[in-house]
């Protein structure tokens, strides 16, 4: 069974070493596509005995992709192509290490023959205010010869197939660096010009012009993402649930009466999804929260779901979930109550649920207890 690494890359040079370190053990051979890269990008492919093709740019990330995946396939025998961005790289530990992967390879070969796309975990990095926060997202990255991408951005395999989760966890840190999101938004509007009702795309421009904090102008990508997602098969894909929970941000953000009715609309129509997931009941707390100070007299009677939402979040736990913040099970979560006890009045539960963030490493509990 030959396992190739397949890439595109441009201009990669501050990380393809660290990505191709990472992931050399796991693969037979690494494939690249390159689109013109100008720095040293080439240079350092050339060290890990990569395969470099020549690739024009033609703004389409599925056409570039299944270049390379062909490559990989006719050139080098792949049966199983990996695919990993510049700026994702692998963690090699107990769980997540190359033996694991043959292990989930040959498992799915056996039960599915080739049908099937291995799904892994990726923890992203990005900035929130003065901290950063991490996030985990599942992709499907292993996949069996003969699947292709579809979509100019923000790609998708195009195959309905089995999907199942492998060992595989890889850190990734492009959402640190500035410049992507204007460069998807260009090409969100060329895909949206083709199919201005996919979900998909307008979840994308919605959370592209988020990010670039254009929170008016991303209402109504949100709105035609919720409108055109009520099918089965969507609302079961993973990228709905973070869907919905951007939405509920950018209202929660944008903090007017029309905004924040609009959030409550679409929490009291999703709450049965989102039974077992704490980022919601996190957003909950929060949610209530700033309704009841923006309206006390008015919104009194919510004062108690502000504790029963962060109360469920650590009743959940850092559960699975296909898409979801870290902490928001657990020290998140728990600091949040503790600054609910705090106001409160309530010191002693205050430092209680304060020692149980601090004791996950959450210094900003640590200095919450410090200053009571």
């Amino acid at each position: 069974m030959i396992i190739n690494l397949v890439m595109i890359v441009k201009n990669e040079e501050r990380c393809l070493e660290r990505c191709l370190t990472s992931a050399a053990p796991f693969v037979d051979n690494i494939i690249i596509a390159d689109s013109g890269s100008t720095d040293r990008t080439l240079e350092i492919a050339e060290k890990f005995g990569a395969k470099v093709y020549s690739f024009p740019w033609e703004n389409d990330f599925a056409k570039a992709r299944n270049f390379a995946l062909g490559e990989s396939e006719r050139e080098w025998n792949a049966d199983i192509n990996l695919v990993l961005d510049a700026d994702e790289y692998l963690v090699n530990d107990e769980n997540s290490n190359p033996e694991a992967l043959r292990e989930f390879i040959d498992m799915m070969y056996d039960k599915q023959g080739m049908r099937w796309l291995g799904i892994i975990k990726r923890e992203d990095s990005y900035p929130n205010g003065d901290e950063i926060d991490r996030s985990i997202t599942e992709i499907d990255r292993i996949l069996p010869a003969g699947m292709r991408y579809r979509g100019s951005i923000h790609e998708q395999v195009a195959a309905k197939v089995v999907n199942r989760l492998s060992p595989l966890y890889v850190l990734h840190d492009g959402y640190m660096r500035k410049g992507k999101g204007e460069r998807n938004y260009q090409y969100l509007a060329e895909a949206l010009e083709k199919e201005p009702n996919d979900p998909y795309y307008n979840y994308q421009m919605a959370i592209t012009l988020r990010n670039l904090k254009k929170e008016e102008e991303s209402l109504p990508y949100f709105r035609t993402f919720w409108r055109f997602s009520g099918r089965k098969e969507i609302r079961q894909a993973p990228y709905w649930t973070d869907g919905i929970m951007r939405y509920l941000y950018t209202l929660y953000d944008m903090d007017t009466e029309e905004s924040l009715e609009e959030a409550h609309d679409i929490m009291s129509k999703v709450q049965y999804d989102f039974t077992r997931n704490p980022d919601f009941y996190f957003y909950s707390g929060l949610f209530y929260m700033k309704l009841v100070l923006k309206n006390t007299e008015k919104y009194k009677d919510l004062l108690p779901y502000i504790e029963k939402s962060y109360l469920k979040c650590l009743e959940l736990g850092e559960i699975s979930r296909p898409e979801g913040v870290i902490g928001t099970g657990s020290f998140k979560a728990a600091y949040n109550l503790g600054t609910w006890y705090e106001v409160s009045g309530n010191k002693e539960k205050a430092r209680y649920y304060y020692g149980i963030s601090a004791e996950q490493g959450y210094e900003k509990a640590a200095e919450r207890i410090r200053l009571l």
